[in-house]
């Protein structure tokens, strides 16, 4: 009998032993994941959108891979993707989810369904997948108006689901909006919000301020400027350097905007204080420039595209602020990481993405010296290829324009020559474009030769057929190399958070393991 007491004792304890292992090693890890959260959020970012009207849209895995090479750190999605949410575990990109708009009714009704949209959403995956916003609805006040009533209850019931779950501190919950519900933008000073929206605006930024949430802005100098061409100039759109008279003046503060996105932060700034709200900080959920657009859409090029997404990170990871709150810098997302083709007109609908939907960028940002965010443009090995789907006779007469007109050295593709096999158009015409965009230095433009080529980040070279801008040292390495370091720091902080809660618990085994005499003593 004493034996069967001993041994239900002993098998207590053990069971005791994995409980108490457990739960620090759970509290552990969400300790130090809250503590990096907390330390990194504090710094100005930029994230992107990941939009899914994509054809071929990558697998979540390759998806997260692909994040992880570009050294993309904060991501929104526009749901709540279950696949992509599992992908993102334990990689330490933070991700804002999404209740889409037509759920708004649902969750703005039932207090239980926003519980049931939490745990299902939420306490699934954090902390493991570092979830931390939930952008509830998207534009509702001015795309979806009847809807209106339901943003605040819903916002308000997610927020009491993540009171309960202790999750409120870490995941802050509010709403982006179009800048169309600020008018008079320009001067900043005289900007203030819709007044029909007052009834909306008024409580729900009053419950941004009490919970530590950010105002969410969808904020596009690139509608400023095509709304008002003559009166905005392209310049100040695209953050290019200006000479003081071409600076916007405001005549009430006489402070100086050298770019429009500034101007419409500090309007949201001036907006929010018009109504007795000066603790809530803008975050830009959405901004960006479509590099292709149809004939009514001029200003939808790569140059411009480029030239401003590339400003606008610069900008922001240079803490520049606003010349009405510089010590604020906004963090932004930037719209969007993929060209959504699915996208109905008109053409710069399906052309705001930096990438195809195979992960080759779209044009090569300029972003060197801003540390390794969108790490694309800091390597030398970008090579232009033709697209795949183009017909031939498209396709031979650009080749014929690059071996030609654009002096391409197209000796290699020659019969007989390293890379005249496989003898087909698509292949010619992909040396003859790496050619001429290696001999233009890479210059934006020079890899479209009228839309039919594109910039890839695979060395392209076979056999003995080397591109180039072939280095012999293919991309596809340094993918792996990048895997490897991530994969073996995820590993160490595995090792180091199992090793220091191991040592607790069972220490704690330990000293009633050793009191186990004095039981079977007595």
């Amino acid at each position: 009998m004493a034996d069967s007491k001993l041994a239900s004792f002993l098998i207590s304890i053990v069971f005791f032993y994995f409980a108490v292992l457990s739960t620090v090693k759970s509290s552990a890890l969400v300790q130090e994941i809250k503590q990096q959260s907390q330390e990194q959020d504090r710094e100005p970012f930029v994230g992107v959108n990941i939009g899914t009207d994509v054809s071929n849209l990558l697998s979540p895995t390759e998806l997260v891979s692909s994040l992880q090479m570009q050294k993309i750190s904060h991501i929104r999605l526009y749901d709540a993707n279950p696949d992509i949410l599992k992908a993102l575990a334990k990689t330490k990109i933070r991700v804002i989810i999404s209740v889409p708009n037509n759920q708004l009714l649902a969750i703005g009704s039932s207090n239980t369904t926003a519980a049931s949209w939490i745990g299902r959403n939420v306490v699934a995956y954090y902390p493991e997948t570092l979830i931390t916003g939930i952008a509830v609805g998207d534009e509702v006040l001015t795309t979806v108006p009847s809807s209106a009533p339901l943003l605040l209850p819903a916002i308000q019931s997610l927020y009491s689901a993540l009171v309960a779950a202790n999750l409120h501190t870490q995941i802050k919950v509010s709403t982006p909006h179009a800048a169309s519900i600020i008018l008079d933008t320009f001067p900043p000073s005289q900007a203030f919000f819709n007044q029909s929206l007052t009834s909306v605006m008024v409580p729900l930024l009053q419950f941004l301020s009490r919970t530590g949430s950010p105002l969410m802005m969808n904020l596009y100098p690139y509608y400023v400027f095509m709304e008002n061409k003559g009166v905005v100039p392209l310049d100040n759109s695209l953050f290019k350097p200006l000479t003081p008279s071409k600076e916007m003046v405001d005549p009430n503060t006489l402070l100086h905007y050298t770019n429009v996105l500034d101007a419409m932060v500090d309007a949201a700034y001036v907006s929010m204080k018009n109504l007795n709200v000066t603790d809530v900080v803008v975050l830009v959920t959405e901004s960006g420039w479509p590099s292709k657009g149809d004939s009514k859409e001029p200003y939808a090029t790569i140059d411009n595209a480029d030239t401003y997404n590339s400003n606008l990170i610069k900008h922001v990871l240079d803490h520049s602020g606003t010349p009405l709150h510089p010590e604020i810098t906004s963090s932004v997302y930037l719209y969007e990481l993929f060209n959504e083709d699915l996208r109905s007109p008109p053409v710069s609908e399906a052309n705001w993405g930096l990438f195809y939907s195979n992960s080759t960028p779209v044009y090569l940002l300029h972003v060197a010296g801003s540390g390794t965010f969108l790490a694309n443009d800091t390597t030398n090995q970008t090579y232009c290829i033709a697209m795949d789907g183009v017909d031939s006779k498209t396709l031979q007469a650009a080749l014929d324009w690059a071996c030609g007109p654009g002096r391409a050295n197209c000796s290699e593709i020659q019969p007989g020559e390293s890379c005249y096999q496989p003898n087909n158009v698509k292949s010619h015409a992909s040396y003859a474009f790496d050619s001429y965009y290696q001999k233009e230095g890479k210059a934006s433009g020079s890899c479209d030769f009228k839309g039919v080529a594109m910039i890839t980040t695979t060395d392209p070279s076979h056999g003995s057929c080397i591109f180039p801008g072939s280095k012999k040292v293919s991309n596809k390495t340094r993918t792996v190399v990048n895997s490897t370091e991530v994969s073996g720091a995820a590993e160490r902080l595995k090792f180091n958070t199992f090793h220091s809660s191991q040592i607790i618990a069972t220490t704690m085994a330990f000293c009633i393991l050793l009191s186990i005499p004095f039981v079977t003593a007595r």
